[in-house]
């Protein structure tokens, strides 16, 4: 046979998003909790951003951190919802090869970066609880500054072997993307090439980075809780304990459902492809959505804000 008839995408020029495969006929109901997810979020980070900017008594360390943390929120569902929802409600499923590897990056950077977000605010409390004299003097601008600068540098620089590995391996014979977005597994999945390296460096990422963060972020809480088990009454432990709640809430929502479902898309073979994709495109969209929720609600100082900058809109 001869090699003219084999169709070859070494380079190809264009990917096909299929956006919910098996769901295709309901895509514009799909869209619409998907559109309010994105609308909540965008709303209450950028309400996070503003309160903390107006407000003086919120310019410390926490805050700054609470902020990159939106940022950041804002980025990774920027990455994802705007194509999904052109897919669903305008069927524009094709993506340049060059705009997928960059939709990619981008994705998995943003997710990195909030890990690493995570990491800094388990150090806030640390220092907050276990060495409250020397909070200030610790946690002053510049390592602040320093802090976020090496957790984006971070991000990008371990996400970057994803789209330069992708954009190696020929494609061939097939070029459509069996998801809304363009995921990492699921762009080299489309390789027809040993592609275990990529494989092998995603489960790297996913347990030594991943698993990095959660356990330095462990070893800050084991320090808190021993901090705040050796106060004098218990009044004193729950109102301390209280301020660390939110940034755990956040944690748990963050790191185990995303170990989950990263291993599931690897190893689950029962699992049917369109529930799979569909729980895992909400799941990526639930921190953006839920982080300025529960700040919002636990935490008095952006709680007592709200009604005041509602007032001032109205007035």
């Amino acid at each position: 046979m001869s090699d003219s008839n084999i169709t070859d995408f070494t380079n190809p020029s264009i990917f096909i998003l299929q956006g919910i495969p098996g769901l295709e006929v309901a895509h514009v109901w799909i869209s619409i909790p998907f559109c309010t997810i994105y609308t909540i979020a965008i709303l209450g980070n950028f309400t996070i951003l503003f309160i903390v900017k107006t407000e003086p008594s919120l310019h410390e360390p926490m805050y700054y951190f609470l902020c990159m943390l939106a940022i950041t929120d804002l980025l990774l569902s920027t990455s994802m919802l705007p194509k999904m929802l052109s897919i669903f409600w305008f069927n524009s499923r094709e993506i340049s090869f060059s705009a997928c590897l960059t939709q990619m990056y981008f994705i998995h950077c943003f997710i990195e970066m909030e890990s690493g977000i995570l990491v800094a605010m388990a150090l806030d409390r640390y220092v907050a609880i276990c060495h409250p004299l020397r909070y200030s003097t610790i946690l002053t601008n510049p390592i602040v500054a320093k802090i976020v600068l090496a957790v984006v540098l971070r991000g990008g620089t371990v996400v970057l072997p994803y789209p330069l590995l992708a954009r190696q391996w020929p494609y061939c014979t097939n070029n459509i993307i069996s998801q809304p977005y363009c995921a990492h597994m699921a762009v080299v999945s489309l390789a027809c090439a040993d592609t275990h390296i990529s494989s092998y460096y995603g489960l790297f990422v996913i347990f030594c980075m991943k698993g990095l963060d959660m356990f330095f972020i462990a070893v800050s809480y084991i320090q808190i809780l021993r901090a705040i088990f050796s106060l004098p009454t218990k009044d004193a432990q729950i109102k301390t304990f209280g301020t660390c709640i939110s940034h755990l809430f956040v944690i748990l929502g963050f790191y185990i459902p995303r170990l989950f479902f990263s291993l599931m898309y690897r190893f689950s073979q029962n699992v049917p492809g369109h529930f799979h994709i569909l729980i895992a495109s909400v799941y990526h969209l639930m921190p953006p959505l839920l982080n300025p929720i529960i700040y919002g609600v636990r935490t008095k100082q952006i709680r007592d804000r709200l009604p005041q900058l509602f007032t001032h809109t109205g007035a």
